[in-house]
């Protein structure tokens, strides 16, 4: 399959694309202020994304706290091609339940060779055994 680079600056142009094609993408929201219900969207459509092996996903400051944090997780749960994955969820107050519910979701990504994630949250109370 040919390698089909993607970057994205709108929610609604990625929402809009051909997901089937996509193998390389890159969609960066920051501030893009999506809360929740923009990250649910988002990840119900990542996860159509049957081909997609490396994504790059800048979603800072968007307020998606701990349920679309969650949500992001299990959707990205579905994209069983994903390798390469860099996921920057920083000032989002994605809290301890949301950082839980993004690592049991990415833990079954099973050819995820290469994770960069940036949680930088200050509300972080608890710690998580490896």
């Amino acid at each position: 399959m040919m390698k089909q680079n993607k970057n994205y600056n709108k929610l609604e142009d990625f929402l809009g694309s051909s997901l089937q094609t996509h193998t390389h993408l890159q969609i960066d929201l920051i501030d893009h202020q999506i809360g929740y219900a923009g990250a649910s969207g988002l990840g119900s459509t990542l996860a159509q994304c049957t081909n997609l092996s490396n994504l790059t996903l800048d979603l800072g400051y968007n307020q998606i706290g701990h349920a679309g944090a969650s949500g992001l997780g299990s959707a990205l749960a579905q994209c069983t091609n994903l390798s390469n994955l860099t996921l920057n969820l920083h000032s989002n107050k994605i809290g301890d339940a949301g950082a839980s519910g993004l690592g049991s979701g990415l833990a079954k990504c099973t050819n995820l060779s290469n994770l960069t994630l940036n949680l930088r949250q200050k509300q972080f109370i608890c710690c998580f055994g490896l």
